[in-house]
């Protein structure tokens, strides 16, 4: 559907969502009344509460009865999904936790990762390869690449003390966070890191983080699939 065809509310919706992630409203900061939405849409108030009251239930923005609406706090999680440290996890199951990192290296940017991660060919880009065990035995192999505008100290951070998701959440808080996942099985290389056979079945996720508009990161994350079991919550 183009968006002159689009329901009135949803193009209040998507403008403000714009707007939003193009940064023009701070985290915290007043946005525009009901009545400014009305009038610059030429909509009735129903068609605004509905488009406000929709990004408000996406945790996109706070409305305060007898203040107005205010831009939301940005939180390293969604209002479905949470984005959980690794070794966080492994250490309140009273586990030890451990980092082996392969590399941490520059590398300029080709045509397929250009296109996935969204940032111009040719370019430079920050390259992680960590395997994370869990009493010594692998369970996960990390291979990310980062955005260099986005955390310009990638290259120096000591990942044997502190995981890149942990390093990337205070550096660049999320805005979006777009997952794949998939049973699959892990490269030659990803098996040999993770001490399985080449045939084993695998848990595989990809995910690609953005910051108003910007890519941070896309990591693509494999677990083998008797070591590992997904879990999450949902509420409505």
């Amino acid at each position: 559907m183009n968006e002159a065809a689009a329901p009135a509310y949803a193009r209040v919706k998507k403008f403000l969502r714009d707007e939003l992630a193009r940064g023009r409203w701070s985290p915290g900061e007043q946005m525009p009344s009901e009545a400014q939405l009305v009038a610059k849409f030429g909509v009735s108030r129903m068609t605004v509460n509905r488009a406000l009251r929709e990004l408000s239930n996406e945790g996109l923005i706070e409305r305060v009865q007898g203040a107005g609406t205010f831009a939301a706090q940005l939180y390293p999680v969604s209002s479905t999904l949470t984005i959980r440290d690794l070794r966080q996890e492994i250490l309140e199951r009273g586990h030890q936790h451990e980092a082996r990192v392969q590399f941490v290296r520059e590398e300029p940017i080709g045509n397929t990762l250009s296109m996935r991660l969204g940032l111009p060919k040719g370019d430079s880009v920050f390259h992680s390869l960590i395997v994370h065990c869990e009493n010594g035995v692998p369970i996960q192999c990390e291979d990310r690449y980062v955005n260099p505008a986005k955390a310009p100290g990638y290259l120096d951070v000591d990942f044997t003390s502190i995981t890149p998701t942990n390093y990337l959440l205070q550096v660049a808080p999320l805005w979006e966070a777009k997952y794949s996942i998939e049973s699959s099985r892990a490269t030659s290389q990803e098996a040999r890191l993770l001490r399985i056979e080449i045939y084993e079945p695998c848990l595989i996720i990809v995910r690609r983080t953005v910051s108003l508009g910007s890519p941070i990161t896309l990591a693509r994350l494999v677990h083998p699939g008797s070591r590992y079991s997904l879990h999450g919550d949902f509420s409505p």
